[in-house]
């Protein structure tokens, strides 16, 4: 796949999910309690299936190749670069989504998390290379299914039932082993493979591990402090966010 085909399959998932979040609101309409919040009730249904689609080939691809882990920069599996460039078209949408309906003070975290995912997978589309490497950045994806869950539970007002508690649950759990312990092992990665990462991508993986696990640590921070020692005035706060 040349360069030109990686940048129109980019932009033909940006205009796919885009489409796909102006109709989630007749698929899966709004309930009462998240009226008020229409468009991050479709953001969120759009997120929570380019998670499903993104992790599923992440799984896919490690099951169909298993060596694809001990080359990280050179292998190129069949679809690795097409399913890395749908997530950046995806990431581009979601960041456009945000900067349209969200103020800035509420969503400059996510905006910053997605502009260093979209320059990371950017680079490993356009340069043909680190395909295993964004794969395992693809399987954090697991743990953003239940992520979205979560918040969609959260928003139809179903925050004090079994189903979001076990949700919750998931979601904490998945977070540690397939958020955190991702990370963690990229970032070793990364340090253990200098020799094979010329200095530009090299600084911008190193860069992006240094922001993205600290936001990550946090965030589970909020996580925990939100469900497991949480008071109403949190849930409403959350909600409304």
């Amino acid at each position: 796949m040349a360069v030109g085909a990686g940048l129109l399959l980019m932009a033909g998932s940006f205009a796919a999910f885009r489409l796909l979040n102006r109709g989630l609101e007749r698929l899966v309409p709004p309930p009462p309690s998240a009226q008020r919040n229409r468009w991050k009730w479709r953001n969120i249904w759009t997120s929570l299936a380019h998670s499903v689609l993104s992790s599923s080939g992440a799984l896919l691809g490690f099951y169909l190749y298993p060596g694809l882990h001990e080359d990280m920069v050179g292998t190129q599996p069949p679809g690795a670069r097409s399913l890395v460039a749908v997530s950046v078209g995806y990431f581009l949408e979601d960041f456009v989504d945000m900067l349209c309906n969200q103020k800035f003070h509420q969503s400059w975290e996510l905006l910053f998390h997605h502009s260093v995912v979209i320059v990371c997978f950017g680079i490993a589309v356009l340069l043909h290379q680190y395909m295993g490497f964004a794969f395992v950045a693809l399987l954090v994806e697991i743990n953003s299914i239940f992520l979205h869950l979560r918040q969609i539970l959260l928003m139809a007002d179903l925050v004090h039932t079994t189903c979001y508690r076990l949700t919750s649950i998931v979601n904490l759990g998945t977070y540690v082993v397939f958020r955190i312990t991702t990370l963690a092992w990229m970032t070793r990665w990364l340090l253990l493979n200098r020799q094979q990462v010329p200095l530009a991508a090299y600084t911008v993986g190193v860069v992006g591990m240094a922001i993205m696990m600290p936001m990550n640590i946090i965030l589970f921070y909020r996580l925990l402090r939100s469900d497991f020692f949480k008071s109403s005035r949190d849930v409403r706060r959350e909600k409304e966010k």
